[in-house]
Order: structure tokens, then sequence, then C-alpha cells
């Protein structure tokens, strides 16, 4: 088709690039049916055009039907009893990669809390619903009230409210982020106790619900790809890591992508039931991280509305009903913690938003192609394929955009082509773009560009299901899974011998393991095509996760939790309720101090100090100086070593009376200590 060519009514005189853009055209909304190119190859009389009425429903009910009849039917007919075997995969496959190692049902809890954030996080919300039991029970009151007396329903009300407005750390406000985590996280700690495990409930919930509604969500207007979609979503490790994190991340992605699935359903059919969506998922997300959820939803649809030049748009998505629901659900909140910590829109909105962005304030700065590695580690084992995906929606979009250039009207279609890929495309980049400028850059800012970017490939591989990949591209996915594998399996030999180049006997085992993982994938996929891609990754995949968390789930709490630690000084010195530290990591603090219920006292704190108490003392191994500098005077024994992250424990006695001589403080030789078997 040349640069005047106009589009004829027969597919036959088409060229290989027109039919591609034809069988985009007829990705009607009524079949909800992908015509391929393979499927334009003979001649055929296309239909004509029908009017955008929306995708057919499952069935079509009468005026006499009864409603609740009508959506019981509807229900049966849907994707879950349709197609009741991938939904029973997506459940066992999805389950596992969600569960295992995670809960003491499921594997056990293998790994305590890591990292500064998930302990801190955990400590709120354990803190939050310690205020609101309390003031329940001394209320004597519960959230629904016992009668309609007003006194009754004040002091629900009070009950309500308390530990639920403001984030407590230490029994002082911490306003950096939104109460969602926190909330939900009060529910699990309430229904399960407080533990690590339940702590990270929240974001397992969370990414559950999202893997799910992208299996229903692409089962009703993209069938095909719909279950290969959800688990490559699951499976992605971005995806699987953030669910299984005590943080708000989750909590802004899950939301947020489901609430940008249910606009893009409203623009196909024109129910405003989808529009809801948007609304009330994109207020749970500015709950969860504040403005910067409404803000990427509002970018995303303009750039698409400007890409497509459908300017009506706009106007449509703003829905009074729904803004309405925004608010109501957001301000509350909002208006509630101002009123009583004047200062949080100065904390949150302007040090934890703008000038997390704008500055380097928090000590996060990245070079600009920073997201560009996270991407390609966070799609992992399902980079080569994603990237391909997305060149090819890149494509797709490109060539929609020229043929909108011309004032051609698609075949069998109101609307030009299948905007999905472009949506999909938008969504994928805007955030990564975005966030690339921003002077604090952290991994989780851009997870809700993974999940646009799995649909994206379970798509791409139901699309070419017929014509499979190219060697290349095969051969690529399956040299990935294999370095993945070879990788994870070395994984524990450097956590406990602290070393890049491992034992002979390991390396072998490693390199075989990669060899059939590589022929396995290949073989596979050569043989049965990409309807067998999702299955012969995922073997692996799962495979590494037993050995990772089934046999040397210990290794990773070892080295990398502190709740082996406190463990280790509630049997050695339980009396001891003083904990102090030098030199030691943030993630070691706040771990110790969720698992203590108990801040950590510091010496080099000017405030603080050395307690005059017997307390525990936690330092680096062979930090001789400090501690002369620190304990002048004191006496203090050495309690054992915590070797896998270097530290040393103490017991440091109480001050002594003063005296006219202090003496040289009393203390083991360091060679001594090397007598003391490490934690094991």
């Amino acid at each position: 088709m040349g640069s005047t060519d106009t589009i004829q009514s027969s597919p036959t005189n088409f060229h290989r690039s027109d039919q591609t853009l034809l069988a985009l055209s007829r990705y009607t909304r009524a079949s909800l049916t992908p015509v391929t190119v393979n499927d334009l190859s003979q001649p055929a009389n296309p239909a004509p055009a029908q009017p955008d009425t929306g995708p057919a429903e499952t069935f079509a009910p009468t005026a006499k039907r009864n409603p609740i009849i009508a959506w019981i039917l509807g229900f049966l007919q849907g994707p879950t009893f349709a197609s009741p075997w991938e939904f029973v995969v997506l459940l066992a496959i999805g389950g596992f990669l969600l569960l295992y190692g995670l809960a003491p049902l499921a594997g056990g809890d293998q790994l305590g809390l890591v990292g500064a954030d998930e302990p801190r996080y955990a400590q709120v919300a354990r803190e939050m619903l310690a205020v609101h039991d309390e003031t329940c029970d001394r209320l004597n009151v519960d959230l629904v009230p016992k009668s309609f007396h007003l006194i009754d329903i004040r002091n629900s009300y009070r009950c309500l409210q308390a530990g639920t407005v403001t984030p407590i750390l230490y029994g002082q406000p911490w306003l950096e982020k939104p109460a969602l985590y926190y909330w939900r996280a009060m529910g699990f700690f309430r229904e399960f106790g407080i533990s690590d495990w339940s702590a990270r409930l929240p974001s397992t919930s969370g990414a559950a619900f999202l893997i799910a509604l992208i299996f229903l969500h692409m089962r009703r207007f993209r069938p095909g790809g719909h279950l290969d979609a959800a688990l490559i979503t699951a499976s992605a490790i971005a995806i699987f890591a953030f669910s299984r994190g005590a943080s708000t991340d989750m909590q802004l992605a899950a939301p947020f992508c489901i609430g940008m699935l249910g606009w893009y359903a409203w623009y196909e059919t024109g129910k405003k039931f989808w529009l809801f969506d948007l609304y009330f998922f994109g207020a749970a997300a500015t709950l969860a991280k504040g403005p910067v959820a409404p803000f990427l939803a509002l970018i995303i649809i303009f750039l698409f509305t400007a890409l497509r030049r459908e300017w009506t748009l706009l106007r449509r998505t703003i829905w009074l009903p729904g803004i309405i629901l925004y608010f109501v659900m957001v301000l509350p909140w909002y208006i509630a913690v101002q009123r009583r910590n004047p200062t949080f829109l100065n904390e949150f909105i302007l040090n934890h938003n703008l000038k997390r962005f704008a500055t380097n304030q928090y000590q996060h700065h990245q070079p600009g192609y920073y997201y560009l590695i996270v991407l390609v580690l966070g799609l992992i084992p399902w980079t080569v394929l994603g990237f391909r995906a997305l060149v090819d929606a890149l494509q797709i979009s490109f060539a929609e955009w020229k043929v909108r250039r011309k004032p051609v009207p698609y075949l069998g279609n109101s609307r030009p082509g299948d905007a999905f890929p472009e949506f999909l495309v938008l969504w994928t980049l805007f955030p990564i773009l975005f966030f690339s400028f921003s002077g604090s850059k952290l991994p989780g800012y851009i997870l809700p560009s993974v999940p646009p970017l799995t649909i994206l490939t379970g798509d791409y591989l139901y699309r070419t299901r017929r014509t499979g990949l190219k060697p290349w591209l095969l051969w690529s996915h399956a040299t990935l899974c294999a370095i993945m594998v070879f990788v994870l399996v070395l994984a524990p030999q450097h956590m406990t011998y602290d070393t890049l180049v491992p034992s002979v006997q390991w390396l072998v085992i490693a390199a075989l393991s990669a060899i059939v993982t590589l022929l396995l994938v290949a073989a596979a996929i050569r043989k049965y095509g990409n309807t067998q891609i999702r299955n012969v990754t995922l073997i692996p995949l799962c495979a590494i996760l037993i050995f990772l968390l089934g046999f040397h789930g210990h290794d990773l709490d070892l080295n990398y939790s502190a709740r082996p630690l406190a463990r280790e000084i509630a049997a050695q010195a339980p009396e001891e309720k003083i904990v102090a530290l030098i030199g030691v990591r943030r993630d070691i603090e706040y771990g110790l101090a969720f698992y203590r219920n108990q801040p950590m006292q510091h010496y080099d704190n000017e405030h603080e100090g050395v307690p005059d108490g017997e307390h525990i003392l936690i330092a680096p191994i062979n930090d001789q100086d400090d501690l002369d500098r620190y304990l002048t005077g004191r006496i203090y024994e050495p309690l054992f070593l915590y070797d896998m992250q270097g530290l040393a424990v103490y017991r440091v006695l109480a001050k002594p009376a003063p005296v006219e001589d202090i003496p040289l403080p009393k203390r083991r030789k360091f060679a001594d200590m090397a007598k003391i078997p490490p934690v094991l």
C-alpha cells in the first residue's frame, strides 16, 4: 500500500504489511477472536461494518429473566467455569509461587524480615494495632456499636480511629507513608498473630489479586493468552520478590494496575462498571503511596488519548460518581492525619515526594540507565521474550499511528485498530522514563511497569503460536533460563563461604544443571511450540525455588535477616532487656527492634550514649577501638560471634560506683573470642 493508496474491499490486493494492519482492524469486539495474517492469506469477503456495541456477552438475558438468575448464569458461563482446568492450574502454580517458603503451612517461613523497610513497616503496624486494641479494650467496645445509643456509637467511632490515623514508630508519629499497608497488616496480625510472615501477607494477597484480575481480564477481552499472561506475571522476579515483601510497593502496584485494566475495559465497552475500577483502585493506590498513583494514571491516559486523537476520552473519563467515590475513600484519612499532625503535608508531600524526586536527600542516587538494569533483572526468566514482545507492540503501535494519519476508515470497525498494544506500551514506558529523572531511585518505583509488559508477553506468545519463535529467540530464552539456574544454584555457596569462586564440585553441579535446563527448554519449545513455553520455563523456576527456600532457607535467614540474631540473644541472655549498638547496619537495627519489640540504643547518639545499666552490646567484629573508647571503666564480656554478618555480641555489666582511680576496661582479649563457636 503506497502513500496514496486506499484500502480496498478484498484483502487479496494487499501487501503483507497491509494485511497485518487489516488483521488488527478486524480484532472486533463482537467476537473477541484475533484474526492473524495467516487467516488472511486466503481470499475472503469481509463482513459489513458493524456498530461498536462492545464485547458480546456470554449469554443474552431477556427482559423477563430474573436479574439474580441472569447473574448466576453469567457467572457460571464466565471464565472461571468455562475453563476450570486453567483456573486450577493458575491456583496451583500461582499459589505455589506466592506462598512456598513464606507461610508455616506452605514450606515454612524460611526467611525473616530483611532490609530496613520490612521490619520498620511491620513494627509501625504492630504499634498501631497495640494502640487500637488498648483503646477499644478501655472503652469496652468493638467497631460495631452495641446499640444505637449515641454513647455507644461515639465510643465505637473512637475505637475505629484509635491507632488507625497516625502511623507510630517507637511511640512517635512516623509520617513517611500513607496508611494502607499498616491497615492491612493490622488485619492480618489480628487474624494470624504478629509475625514476619503475616507482615508480608498484605503484599502477597495484593499480588494474588492482581494476577487473578489479569487472568480474568485477558480471558474476557483477549482470550487465548490469559493463562500465560497471569503465570508470567506471577513468575517474573520483580513480582515474585515484591509479593513477599512487607512494604508499600505492591500496595501501590497491584491496585494501580487493576485500575488501569479497568479503565481500558471501559474504553473498549463503554460500560461505566469498568470505569468504577479506575476510581476505586486508584483511591486504594493513593492510600498506599500518595499522589504518585493518580499522577501516573492521568499522564498515561492523556498520552494514550493524544496518540489516538480521541480527545473526548478525557471528558468521558471524568465521571462524577467515580470522583465522589475517590474522594470519599481518600480524603477522610488525609484530613484526619493532617489535623492530628500539622507537619504531615510538609513531611510527606514535600520531603518524601517532591524532594525525594528532585534531590538525592535520601542517598538513593543511581545513574540514568539504572531502571533498564532493574527491568532486565526484574523480568527474569522472561526478559528476552518480554523485550521481544515490547518491540513487537511498538511496531504494531507505530503502524497503527501511521495509518491513523490518513483519513481512511478501517474495515469492519468504527474505531481504528486494536489499541491494546499502544496502551500497554505507554503504561510500560512512562513510569520507567519518569522515574529515570528522579534524584532518588529504588527498584520498587517501576513495579507498576512490570504487569503490562508481562501481559504483552503472554499475548505475544499466543499470537505467534502458529509460526513459533525464531531460532535466535528460542535459544536466547533457553540460555537465559540456564544462566538463571547456574547463578542461583551457586548462591548458597556464596552466602556460606563469602566467595565468588565456589568449590569445583558445586561448579560442576551448577554447570550440569544449567546445561540440562538449556536443553530441556530448547527441546520442548522446538517440539511443542509456543504452547509449552510457559510450562517448560516454570519447571526450573519452581525447582530453584524449592532448592533455595526448601534446602537453603536457613542460610538465607542467617545471612540476610536479624531474626536468628534476635533468637540467639534471647536464648543466651533472656534476662537482658536493653540492646545497644555500635556501627551496625540499619537493617540489623530495625530487624532487632521488630523481633524484640523495642527500639535499639546507640552508643554514638549524643542523646542516648552508653546505658548505665547492664545491657547487650552488638558491634562489628574487631572493633576494639570503639569498645575501649566507649567502655572505659566498664566490665564486659563476649557472648558469641554472629560471624555470618560480621558481628560480635557482648554483655556489658552495670556502671560501677565512681572511684578515684578508674581502671582500664576488664575484658577478654579478642583472640579469646575466636574460641566461642559461631551461631549456627
